[in-house]
């Protein structure tokens, strides 16, 4: 869940202010990388002492920290810091990832408009018709083996149904 702008305001120091105000929609897109960069890196170190900080309070309360005595209210006011800085770091770490996909399209469209260059200034390959380039293409023999029918068996089905015919119309 995000936080409106006067609640982070509240929240933080003023030193703190302005770079989460950097992180915030229209100045970030404006950013370079190398800035974007490093504000994440910064986002992150103070994400990391704020969660460390809120670590320590718990153990302390426990008994198991630091022999400071813990003060009460504490941990509510890190962990709405804590949320400030990791929803900072979300927008950053999106905006990161948009100026690298940005990068890598731009390559990738390079890397594709090379290789078409190439394609396109390459002599085209024509080989040689073979054998017979005018003649077309031999008829090749047909390999399987011809079934032989004996001379006394050609047209004896057609024969054997006429004889049967003829008894049948002897018969009636």
């Amino acid at each position: 869940m995000s936080l409106a702008f006067a609640t982070e305001r509240r929240l933080l120091a003023e030193d703190e202010l302005d770079p989460i105000r950097r992180s915030h929609f229209p100045l970030l897109e404006g950013l370079p990388r190398a800035e974007v960069h490093d504000l994440l890196h910064w986002l992150r170190a103070r994400r990391n002492r704020a969660r460390d900080l809120m670590r320590d309070h718990r153990r302390s309360k426990r008994g198991k920290g630091s022999a400071a005595q813990p003060l009460p209210d504490a941990d509510r006011g890190l962990a709405a810091k804590k949320q400030v800085f990791a929803g900072a770091l979300r927008r950053v770490n999106a905006r990161l990832d948009a100026l690298l996909a940005e990068e890598r399209r731009a390559a990738n469209l390079a890397r594709l408009r090379q290789a078409l260059g190439r394609r396109q200034a390459a002599v085209p390959h024509h080989p040689a018709g073979g054998a017979t380039p005018d003649a077309g293409t031999r008829p090749l023999p047909n390999r399987k083996a011809r079934p032989t029918i004996h001379g006394a068996r050609i047209g004896s089905a057609s024969q054997s149904v006429r004889t049967a015919q003829a008894r049948r119309d002897a018969r009636g």
